[in-house]
């Protein structure tokens, strides 16, 4: 069997947001790693570490009286042996974070073993007519 590709990571992706942003959760429990640690961190909530507790969070989310609208735009994928890494934006009720993906190859598929998304800081566009300024990290 072929390990898993960049394209199915980019897919597997696209799966996540399709079943967060239509609340179809048992899309969402099957993309979930089984026979891997999994963890997962939404905004303003404290790390979950166990495969339970993310899938009920997701249960909460995706069933509640007001269930969010999310898609996501501009993600990129890495392959680093059998882990792929998706980095996008998640568009989520108008706000937009960053996000994080991370699969792992289980049986040929990529499967999640985390997921965090955080809000990104509007940046401000300088005048064009303005210096450039120095950056320290």
């Amino acid at each position: 069997m072929a390990p898993p590709t960049l394209a199915d990571a980019l897919a597997a992706n696209h799966a996540f947001y399709n079943s967060f942003a239509n609340q179809d959760f048992p899309a969402m429990e099957m993309l979930w790693a089984k026979e891997s640690s999994v963890s997962s961190i939404h905004p303003g909530w404290p790390p979950m570490f166990d495969r339970e507790a993310v899938l009920s969070s997701w249960y909460d989310i995706m069933t509640s009286e007001t269930p969010p609208t999310a898609s996501y735009r501009n993600d990129k994928a890495f392959i680093h042996g059998t882990t792929a890494v998706v980095v996008c934006e998640e568009l989520v009720d108008g706000n937009v974070l960053a996000a994080t993906n991370i699969f792992v190859d289980e049986r040929g598929a990529w499967r999640l073993v985390h997921h965090q998304a955080g809000p990104i800081v509007p940046r401000k566009v300088a005048p064009v007519d303005s210096p450039p300024r120095a950056v320290v990290h």
